[in-house]
């Protein structure tokens, strides 16, 4: 048990820090190297990276599964929720795409933000990534673009459990106050993810010289370019997105924590259970 709980700890360490490390490499590596991105159109830069990118993250996903299949079976029920899940939000995204609502809003971040926080980062992270893989090949949204939105949607995942300390402060488990906080960190995400998307971008394209990147200026004047080309051409866009978030996590959180909560109950109780039975059994085998 002490094995497999430490191991456990480093594989979430391992996704944590892994995943972290290549999308900032990512965002930050067009301003570290100006003369690559000078060289290099939107298109040609983050096309040539699409392929590696995506071999990396679903390589990772990949690991994370394989780990689990060998746990307990508790882990594998988890995989198969983990799959009707991502099943679900991917039927989301097609009916998103299909009935178009309101600009920017989307409600897949519904069910990635409320699996991370109660399942773990490690759950929420691989419901974010896959969750944006499977619905891309559905809707067909493959393109420059999937790798960056695949490691956005998994940080929204991976950092929900970071609720978790002030809902415990606040003693807000099952109560309005635990949804409320899930509610606006949802909101925050909805300007989050529009911030990353734009990031990935923004330093291959040009504009007006007080919205867009130069090589050569300093870090002050590109987080004030930054802003001044988010303010005009994502806000909006982004603020109905963290509206959407907020208003379904305020309405539908506390059934879907419930029902969340109750399948994590069950898979728990059948790994004590199962664990219990065995260690009478090994204690059995001992005495004859």
């Amino acid at each position: 048990m002490t094995k497999r709980f430490s191991t456990s700890r480093l594989l979430s360490f391992l996704t944590y820090g892994v995943t972290t490390s290549m999308g900032l490499i990512l965002l930050i590596y067009p301003f570290l190297f100006p003369a690559i991105t000078q060289k290099s159109t939107l298109g040609q830069a983050r096309l040539t990276e699409m392929p590696l990118l995506l071999t990396l993250l679903l390589a990772l996903c990949l690991v994370v599964l394989l780990y689990e299949v060998q746990g307990q079976a508790v882990d594998t029920k988890l995989i198969a929720l983990l799959g009707i899940l991502v099943a679900i939000n991917s039927a989301l995204r097609f009916m998103e795409v299909a009935i178009p609502g309101p600009a920017g809003f989307s409600p897949i971040f519904f069910l990635i933000i409320l699996t991370g926080y109660v399942f773990g980062g490690r759950f929420g992270f691989l419901l974010g990534v896959l969750t944006i893989f499977v619905s891309a090949i559905v809707t067909g949204g493959v393109g420059p673009w999937l790798p960056s939105q695949m490691f956005a949607a998994g940080w929204v995942g991976m950092s929900a459990p970071l609720c978790r300390p002030l809902v415990n402060k606040l003693d807000g488990e099952g109560k309005i106050s635990e949804v409320i906080i899930l509610a606006v960190f949802g909101a925050l995400w909805g300007l989050g993810y529009g911030v990353v998307m734009n990031l990935w971008t923004w330093p291959f394209i040009a504009g007006p010289a007080d919205q867009y990147w130069q090589a050569g200026i300093s870090w002050v004047e590109t987080l004030q370019r930054y802003g001044a080309y988010y303010l005009i051409t994502s806000l909006a866009w982004d603020f109905i997105r963290a509206a959407g978030n907020f208003l379904l996590i305020l309405l539908l959180g506390s059934p879907t924590l419930i029902a969340l909560r109750r399948f994590k109950h069950r898979f728990t109780f059948t790994y004590r259970s199962s664990y219990s039975q065995g260690s009478k059994l090994d204690q059995k085998g001992d005495t004859t």
